[in-house]
């Protein structure tokens, strides 16, 4: 297979032998048809950068085998409310300082509550006022909630598909697959953007790794962004002694989402405080333009914010511009990082 044949119109028919031969490829003839395609769509040497906070922290009715929110583990996770309006756009207004372009918001629920949703809504109002992309992830949506929320000004919505429908119920048994597709479909019906991907690394076979991007590939659209998560093992989670996955494993994963997503920005997302800086730039080179910033997500440790930068400077990588923030704002943004050397406590979980 040639690169040309991925570069110009997404496809929604993919075959899972199609995706097996992806993966099959020699590493060196993938990451090159990789590359290929993403500088064929983006600026090989920008990565989005986005800031996520844990809004509502702990206790969720989700029975996830991966997550150290679901109250059904006992993980030492403090159970804790949502977080006030104040606090979060605090938060915000430290994360576009440091350099971010789009402010992420998650809560650990099932769904979100009627009584919480005046809250929510103000929390996209302000974000959106100081000039950030806006996202949340809440759990399951109903439609007028999806509407309200992309009325306020919500740019997009998180909602993973996790793994493919084969190995799903293996790790979920408090939500169906279908509940999930739901979710997508009332996202993109209320005109919001969606970000929709998954975990690698949770005991899965190479073929469900294969189906979980077929799903996501064959969506009516494709996600405009498609987080890979590197399974962050967490004790007292039911995947705590799970075997690790093989890194080069991990990068040809990020290599066939770029293939198959050619418009798609993927994102090396959870696992990178895993990573030595030298997997990191091979992810880069197959396709990954987008990475969340900050020393938590949610409730997991990542790279601290200037070793982020530092890494960026090595690879001759710049944060990817949006069109209403000037060259300059973000080479001001960029220098501050770098010299910063503390870690500052931004993005700790809510509370």
């Amino acid at each position: 297979m040639q690169a040309t044949s991925f570069q110009v119109t997404p496809r929604h028919n993919w075959t899972l032998a199609e995706v097996n031969a992806l993966f099959a490829l020699p590493f060196n003839d993938l990451l090159f048809q990789a590359q290929s395609v993403h500088r064929a769509h983006f600026n090989a040497n920008e990565v989005q950068v986005s800031t996520l906070l844990s809004i509502k922290t702990g206790a969720c009715a989700e029975d996830c085998k991966y997550c150290p929110q679901s109250g059904h583990y006992n993980t030492g996770l403090e159970r804790e409310r949502l977080l006030e309006v104040e606090k979060v756009l605090r938060q915000a207004a430290a994360a576009k300082d440091k350099g971010a372009s789009r402010f992420c918001m998650g809560a650990a629920w099932s769904n979100p509550k009627q009584r919480d949703m005046p809250y929510l809504i103000e929390m996209v109002r302000g974000v959106k006022a100081m000039g950030l992309e806006t996202c949340m992830t809440l759990g399951k949506l109903e439609p007028e909630q999806a509407h309200s929320l992309a009325a306020a000004g919500l740019d997009y919505y998180n909602h993973n598909l996790d793994t493919s429908p084969e190995f799903y119920g293996e790790i979920i048994t408090t939500r169906s697959y279908q509940d999930r597709l739901d979710t997508l479909s009332h996202v993109r019906d209320a005109g919001m953007k969606v970000c929709c991907g998954g975990i690698v690394g949770m005991g899965e076979s190479a073929n469900d790794r294969s189906a979980l991007l077929m799903q996501i590939a064959n969506l009516p659209l494709h996600p405009e962004s498609v987080p890979i998560n590197m399974l962050v093992k967490v004790e007292g989670t039911p995947l705590e002694n799970v075997a690790d996955l093989d890194g080069f494993e991990f990068i040809r994963t990020i290599a066939v989402a770029r293939i198959m997503l050619p418009h798609s920005h993927v994102r090396l997302s959870a696992g990178r405080s895993r990573m030595n800086e030298q997997m990191q730039a091979l992810c880069f080179f197959a396709g990954a333009n987008s990475i969340f910033y900050g020393d938590k997500l949610l409730t997991t440790e990542n790279p601290a914010a200037d070793a982020d930068m530092q890494l960026f400077t090595k690879l001759g990588i710049v944060p990817e511009k949006r069109q209403d923030v000037s060259d300059e704002a973000h080479a001001l943004a960029l220098a501050d990082a770098i010299k910063e050397q503390q870690n500052p406590p931004l993005y700790h979980a809510a509370g």
